[in-house]
């Protein structure tokens, strides 16, 4: 998971991608970039870890334009170590491209192969989203009438790139001397919505993976891009649409709602808090089922993302809702950490328990979700140490038990508490005296509940169903020996350190 943005604005827009960013600092914390246009140059800087910590005084200045794109990363394919995969990738020919990703393509290896064999460009690194950008440059190369480019000529290119491409993508890329170019995959997996702002000076654009981004910097949300769908805004802020795929169907991803998206955005025309409210009712109606309901003495979230589901839940069961967790606000989100062992490392620092509240009662712990269990064993473990007298564990989700391919760092299945469990191993494994799990229609109708409109949707570890049709067990056999590899290298916790400062000489017509 990733977040990205794309700005064509009427001043400098080095400060405004920034602090962007800042506010989609949840959907990444492993590397972050900024490349502005200026003329027929390209600037960029980019680095791995938090936003703070890749950007100072002089990288700012060294970003001057009123155009550009930005990127936090997650790393889903490639190597969290490597600094040359923060984003944006940036090639030369045509014309001269940036490009930022969220998502992850399913069939990037044979691309690859296409690349090299077909279309003679040169992969440099191991990330999909440089692939992406090369097949993009491609099309874009095909589909040039000539020396120069027309919106129709683009939207030509990101039709053929639909037709290439697999997986999860959504994107933004600047065309040196054109303007900002975004656009979804077909299924729509992939949140990308866009905003305007009037100014004296005439009307700005503002492209992001989350509307909280859009309000944030003063943008009033339009609308989200539909799957398959590109815009493009030219340097002079003319707007242009086309559908690009031939059958797009809306599919947005279901652990958007449950995890990964600030409460406060809207997504495909959902709120993500008010479908987190729905949760919490539907986890109430079921736990109402359950037998040992009556021996709950209060109701915790595992902040934060679990915390309208318990409030809503404690409300509708007339029990007592509590805080017994400090989160330490200045520890990443332990889901999104790469490697088991800096997660379990992390969790104790992520969260202190306050004594008070657990000593001598039955508490009922409400998280989003339960996914490799390392967070929810060791949270169990310290309501005990805490003096809690029983310890229930909710899960606002149904299991995890299949691999994601689509962005989401779980791709084998070895990792996932869930695989080949029953919910009775499960509650073992991670220590609690009950376990209740959310249904997957539950958790769906939630965000149904919230907008009617939505009906299908990108659930796949949960229910193993995979919506571009292209996963077979060989591929997710082949993604878990890539991951088998990966953890045995070293992680690089100096990460901060590795950086770059960038400009590219363009030729733009």
């Amino acid at each position: 998971m990733c977040g990205i943005l794309g700005v064509v604005s009427r001043g400098p827009v080095n400060q405004m991608l920034y602090d962007g960013l800042l506010l989609l600092q949840h959907r990444g914390q492993d590397a972050a970039g900024i490349a502005t246009a200026m003329g027929k140059t390209f600037n960029m800087h980019k680095g791995n870890g938090l936003v703070r910590d890749v950007f100072r005084t002089r990288n700012m200045r060294s970003l001057p334009g009123h155009t550009g794109i930005a990127h936090v990363r997650y790393p889903t394919a490639g190597s969290a170590n490597n600094s040359e995969e923060a984003q944006p990738f940036y090639v030369n020919a045509p014309f001269g491209i940036t490009l930022a990703h969220n998502g992850n393509l399913t069939n990037s290896e044979q691309l690859k192969d296409e690349m090299f064999r077909r279309d003679r460009r040169h992969i440099n690194t191991e990330s999909d989203s440089e692939v992406l950008l090369n097949v993009l440059a491609n099309e874009l190369q095909s589909a040039a009438p000539g020396v120069t480019l027309d919106p129709e000529s683009i939207f030509d290119a990101v039709a053929n790139v639909h037709r290439r491409v697999r997986g999860a993508y959504a994107c933004v890329a600047e065309i040196a001397g054109y303007g900002i170019l975004a656009f979804r995959d077909p299924f729509g997996i992939r949140p990308l919505c866009y905003g305007v702002a009037e100014t004296d000076h005439g009307t700005e654009y503002l492209v992001s993976s989350e509307s909280v981004a859009l309000e944030g910097l003063g943008f009033r949300m339009v609308r989200d891009v539909a799957p398959g769908e590109a815009i493009f805004i030219d340097l002079d802020g003319n707007f242009f649409s086309r559908q690009c795929a031939d059958a797009p169907t809306l599919n947005p991803c279901i652990f958007e709602y449950v995890y990964f998206a600030r409460p406060d955005s809207l997504i495909d025309g959902a709120s993500v808090y008010s479908a987190r409210l729905r949760m919490g009712e539907y986890l109430a109606e079921q736990l109402a089922r359950e037998v040992w309901r009556g021996d709950i003495d209060v109701v915790m979230p595992i902040p934060d993302t679990s915390r309208p589901a318990a409030m809503q839940l404690a409300m509708k069961l007339g029990l007592n809702y509590r805080e017994g967790f400090l989160k330490n606000r200045y520890v990443g989100r332990t889901f999104i950490m790469p490697g088991q062992s800096v997660r379990r490392k992390s969790v104790r620092q992520k969260l202190n328990a306050m004594s008070v509240e657990f000593k001598g009662k039955n508490v009922l712990l409400v998280d989003d979700s339960i996914v490799r269990g390392t967070t929810s064993r060791e949270i169990v473990q310290m309501a005990r140490d805490s003096g809690a007298n029983k310890v229930f564990f909710a899960s606002a989700a149904p299991p995890v038990r299949y691999p994601n391919v689509y962005g989401i760092d779980m791709p084998t299945r070895g990792e996932l508490i869930a695989y080949n469990r029953t919910d009775e191993e499960i509650r073992l494994a991670i220590g609690a005296d009950a376990l209740i799990y959310q249904t997957i229609d539950a958790v769906k109708q939630s965000v149904r509940d919230v907008n009617p409109a939505l009906g299908n949707f990108e659930a796949s570890c949960f229910d193993g169903i995979y919506v571009t049709g292209d996963i077979t067990p060989e591929y997710l056999d082949r993604i878990e020996r890539m991951r088998l590899e990966d953890s045995a290298t070293q992680f690089d916790e100096d990460r901060p350190k590795n950086q770059m400062n960038l400009q590219f000489q363009v030729e733009a017509d």
